[in-house]
C-alpha cells in the first residue's frame, strides 16, 4: 500500500499538480480539437458522398423518366394508329355496305332482264360459248363448263370491283 501524503506536502506539490491539469487540460483540448476536425471530415465526406448519390439518383431518374416518356409516346402512336385502322375499316365496310345495296337496288329496277342478260354473255366470254348458265334468283348468273365456274352474281361482282381498286380506295379517306 502507498503511504498517504502528509499534509505538509500538499503544498509543496501545488506546482507539480497545477502542471499535471494544465497538461491533461492541453491534451484534452488537443484530444477535442482532432475529434473536431476528424467530425468535420467525415461530415464532408458524408456530405460529398451524399451529393454523388443524389446526383447519381437523379440523372437515373432522368433516364427512367426518359424511357418511360418513350414507352407513353410509343403507347400513344400505337393507341392512335390502332384508332385510325378501326376507322378506316370501318370506313371501308361502310362504302361496301352502300355498294352493295346501291347495286342490289339498280338490280331491283325495270333494267334487270338486260342486266341479266349481259352477265349470261360475261359467263359466255369467260368459260367459252358451251357453258351452262343458271340464274341465281334475285341476284345473277352461275355459269359451269370443263370443270370451272364462274359467278356473275350481283354481289360477287360488286366484290371484285371493290377488291379491283386496291389501294387507291384509301385516297377516300387519307387526306
Amino acid at each position: 500500500m502507498r503511504k498517504p501524503v502528509s499534509d505538509e506536502a500538499v503544498p509543496a506539490l501545488a506546482p507539480v499538480r497545477a502542471e499535471l491539469l494544465r497538461t491533461a487540460r492541453a491534451e484534452a483540448r488537443e484530444v477535442l480539437d482532432r475529434a473536431d476536425r476528424e467530425a468535420e471530415a467525415l461530415v464532408g465526406e458524408a456530405l460529398a458522398r451524399a451529393r454523388v448519390i443524389v446526383e447519381e439518383a437523379h440523372r437515373q431518374g432522368e433516364r427512367e423518366g426518359a424511357a418511360a416518356a418513350r414507352g407513353v409516346k410509343a403507347g400513344a402512336r400505337r393507341g392512335a394508329r390502332e384508332r385510325e385502322l378501326a376507322a378506316r375499316e370501318a370506313a371501308y365496310e361502310e362504302l361496301r355496305r352502300r355498294a352493295f345495296a346501291h347495286v342490289r337496288q339498280r338490280w331491283d329496277t325495270a333494267a334487270r332482264p338486260a342486266v341479266l342478260d349481259r352477265l349470261r354473255k360475261r359467263a359466255r366470254g369467260l368459260l367459252g360459248p358451251d357453258a351452262e348458265i343458271a340464274e341465281v334468283p334475285g341476284t345473277g348468273v352461275v355459269a359451269r363448263a370443263g370443270g370451272r365456274r364462274v359467278e356473275c352474281t350481283v354481289d360477287s361482282l360488286t366484290a371484285r370491283a371493290l377488291d379491283r381498286l386496291g389501294a387507291e380506295i384509301e385516297t377516300l379517306w387519307s387526306p
